[in-house]
């Protein structure tokens, strides 16, 4: 299987818990899946097939099954659509995804990218076009600009109508206000960029979140580090976001690219993903490797600054918003904007306290296999060593409610965080431990059956079991069964 199809799976299911969702929950319901990927050599005819593995090399390494293969192995029964448009793939995949939602086509959609070079062909071909950077990094926007540095990623972003995530109680990282796709057309090369295109999707995006040029306050652009591509789209950011808008509050660039590279099909939800954060943590990050802005553009021509150092990026009367660029070299041009999360609705209901701090709590792990479950302890263990001042009940409750109960599974009794420590430190290093237990699913491994349990405490189990035992000759006879010394039951249950 193509590597990239394995990094959507992996990266979908992480999205997924990441929103406190069971991906396992979803089976059955109407997510779509919008994957950008681009074929990378993999497969029948490169070589790297073995005759056995020939009859499995068709799915695995067609770029239409990488959003396919992740429906099929959730259950999802949205669309799922795979995207070339090469290094635009990923955000043009969320700009359907987003048309997707507000058509009605789904109601919840995974969406993003993966590269993997599995062959050096990228290398050769933009070395013999002499488009890599002699160091191998991208210096965007830079003077000193040479060529790209080519790099391998994966992404994916869960996508919902911002009133159903509200009313599904989603945590809400950002809003995408406005997107919109465009084409090169015939311009002075194939591959080369079309400055007025730019300028075009650009507008689009603004009209389509019905905001004007000063309403953003930074881009992330494409940015690859290359003397041709970054000035015309420099200027094309000029002519639109900087004309007319006030000195003193300029748009300010950047590019991801100078800090992880050129990771092609999936450079714009990477883009999108830093954007998030930098909304979250309220600074907008530096762009690396500037010494001076590229002497090809005429910077005085609007308000439009490069990000050549971190700058806080506090919240102000208006939402803070970014706008994110993606070129392919195919000539499909896309740009969304997002926005800040809007204020969370005041709910009037009164908020539970929470269980005091000596409350014991059951800190539930899965995984599939013994090594998995050790692993998920191990990594769970971290969570609670370095998150400081941690609730226990909400760990707890997370693990139950948020993530997939998978087969393999262990119960860590905790009434602290060193408690929890040291279960869940015995449980990754395969010990036994007081209050340490662990099992399988019945049906997952070992066989197993119903079990009818019967406490007989209290006056309300009184009877427990006698109209069985009057109508069920199978449940009499194994009572009988308990009454001879097989198993212990309380005969004051049932009768």
């Amino acid at each position: 299987m193509d590597p990239q199809q394995r990094l959507l799976l992996e990266t979908s299911w992480e999205a997924l818990e990441d929103a406190g969702i069971d991906p396992l929950s979803l089976k059955g319901t109407d997510v779509g899946v919008f994957s950008g990927v681009s074929s990378q050599g993999y497969g029948a005819g490169a070589g790297v097939v073995t005759p056995e593995s020939e009859g499995f090399a068709g799915t695995g390494a067609t770029p239409s099954v990488a959003s396919g293969r992740v429906s099929y192995v959730f259950g999802f029964e949205g669309p799922a659509v795979t995207v070339d448009t090469a290094c635009s793939s990923s955000l043009v995949a969320i700009h359907l995804a987003a048309q997707a939602l507000r058509n009605g086509d789904c109601s919840m959609a995974l969406a993003g990218g993966a590269m993997v070079m599995a062959t050096p062909g990228n290398f050769v071909a933009f070395s013999r076009q002499r488009g890599l950077a002699t160091d191998g990094r991208c210096k965007a926007f830079a003077d000193g600009a040479d060529g790209m540095g080519l790099a391998e990623g994966a992404g994916v972003v869960l996508l919902e109508r911002l009133s159903v995530a509200r009313e599904r109680g989603h945590r809400v990282l950002a809003v995408l206000r406005g997107s919109a796709v465009n084409q090169d057309g015939a311009s002075n090369g194939l591959t080369a960029p079309n400055g007025p295109s730019q300028q075009r999707v650009i507008r689009r995006a603004l009209a389509n979140a019905d905001l004007s040029p000063s309403d953003v306050d930074v881009v992330e652009g494409h940015g690859t580090g290359t003397s041709l591509g970054d000035p015309i789209e420099a200027q094309a950011l000029l002519a639109t976001y900087g004309k007319g808008r006030d000195p003193q509050q300029p748009l300010w660039l950047g590019s991801l690219k100078s800090n992880i590279g050129h990771t092609q099909a999936a450079a714009g939800v990477g883009s999108v993903i830093k954007m998030v954060q930098a909304l979250r943590h309220g600074v907008m990050p530096p762009t690396l490797h500037v010494q001076e802005p590229t002497t090809e553009v005429d910077w005085s021509a609007g308000a439009v600054e490069l990000l050549t150092e971190a700058r806080a990026w506090p919240r102000d009367a208006r939402p803070r918003r970014a706008g994110v660029s993606s070129f392919g070299v195919s000539g499909t041009n896309a740009h969304l904007i997002l926005e800040e999360v809007p204020e969370e609705p005041v709910s009037e209901e009164p908020v539970p306290e929470e269980s005091g701090s000596s409350s014991v709590v059951p800190l539930v792990v899965s995984a599939r296999g013994h090594a998995a479950l050790s692993g998920q302890a191990a990594r769970l263990a971290a969570r609670v060593e370095t998150a400081g001042e941690v609730s226990l009940a909400g760990v707890a409750g997370a693990l139950v409610s948020g993530r997939a109960l998978l087969d393999d599974r262990a119960v860590v009794v905790a009434g602290s965080a060193e408690d929890a420590l040291a279960g869940l430190g015995a449980l990754a290093r395969g010990e036994s431990g007081p209050d340490v237990v662990s099992g399988s699913v019945a049906g997952s491994g070992e066989p197993g059956g119903l079990v009818l349990v019967f406490p007989g405490q209290g006056s309300q189990w009184a009877g427990m079991g006698r109209e069985l035992l009057d109508s069920s000759p199978v449940f009499a006879e194994r009572v009988a069964e308990c009454a001879s010394g097989w198993m212990w039951c309380s005969p004051r249950a049932l009768r």
